[in-house]
């Protein structure tokens, strides 16, 4: 059953990625072209989920919409972590006024709402596919940093950080070679669980006009493109909704077995298989 857990996530994670990568060849028609006398026909075999209120084919948007979603999740996931790692280890490293200021600023991030936030870095670099990942960056890095941070901390008091200082060592060499493998595992649990939060709100973003801009093709704006017709036009909507479920759904399956193997606390607490068959041994 754990296995289970871990590859059918990882199944249908491979299966998106391989659909936004192939995405040219999977896709049976232009996703941008209009064909008005086409407009609004239902799921049938020349179109397979049917066409949108310009004659545009669900299934191919939905094929290039996988791309968008996917580029903009882990393209915001990167930068964030990266920006919250090395922003959260200095912190915790050098300590003092730098080290207040920084965590005082990943307080006032957290403490803001995040769709007012998004709205008003969207607002000031404009809606594009670039500035969506920027804008999930800046808003989403505190969370790495606040992990780093405290996971540097436990580690500057460990016997091998203190004795690789007592030495000499450079700081550099012992935060590359002694504190990151400490920091990395539990800022993997987080990443992955933020991959779905992305999904999500680029999709939110799109939604509402301030993501990926037509006609370039995002589950978002497919959405909101459908909402109007969901009474005469079902699969407008119910298709994207579909892949977005399904995504968002595998990816936080994937991360809470990420955080059953990586995270120190959930480790101690998982049964020891040795352990076990000793105790069974014992009570026979």
């Amino acid at each position: 059953m754990k296995r289970r857990a871990i590859v059918i996530p990882l199944v249908v994670l491979a299966i998106y990625v391989l659909v936004a990568v192939f995405a040219p060849g999977l896709a049976p028609f232009d996703p941008d072209k209009v064909t008005l006398a086409q407009r609004l026909l239902p799921p049938g075999a020349h179109h397979w989920l049917g066409t949108d209120a310009l004659g545009r084919d669900v299934a191919s948007r939905v094929i290039y919409g996988t791309q968008v979603s996917l580029l903009v999740a882990i393209g915001a996931v990167v930068a964030g972590g990266v920006v919250g790692i090395a922003l959260g280890v200095l912190a915790a490293w050098r300590g003092g006024w730098l080290g207040a200021v920084i965590m005082r600023v990943v307080d006032i991030v957290l403490s803001v709402p995040f769709f007012l936030l998004a709205i008003l870095v969207v607002a000031v670099l404009g809606p594009s596919l670039l500035n969506v990942v920027v804008c999930l960056a800046l808003v989403r890095w505190p969370r790495y940093a606040r992990v780093a941070h405290s996971a540097t901390l436990q580690a500057r008091g460990r016997g091998f950080v203190r004795a690789a200082t007592a030495t000499g060592a450079p700081a550099w060499w012992i935060v590359l070679r002694h504190v990151l493998p400490e920091v990395l595992p539990v800022s993997i649990v987080v990443a992955t669980l933020e991959l779905g939060l992305m999904v999500i709100y680029e999709a939110s973003l799109s939604f509402l006009g301030l993501g990926v801009q037509p006609p370039t093709a995002s589950w978002g704006s497919i959405l909101s493109d459908g909402q109007q017709y969901i009474a005469s036009a079902w699969w407008l909507a119910t298709f994207p909704g579909i892949a977005l479920f399904l995504l968002v759904l595998a990816v936080n399956l994937l991360g809470d077995a990420a955080r059953d193997r990586l995270d120190p606390a959930k480790r101690a607490e998982l049964p020891r298989p040795r352990l076990l068959r000793r105790m069974a041994r014992q009570t026979a």
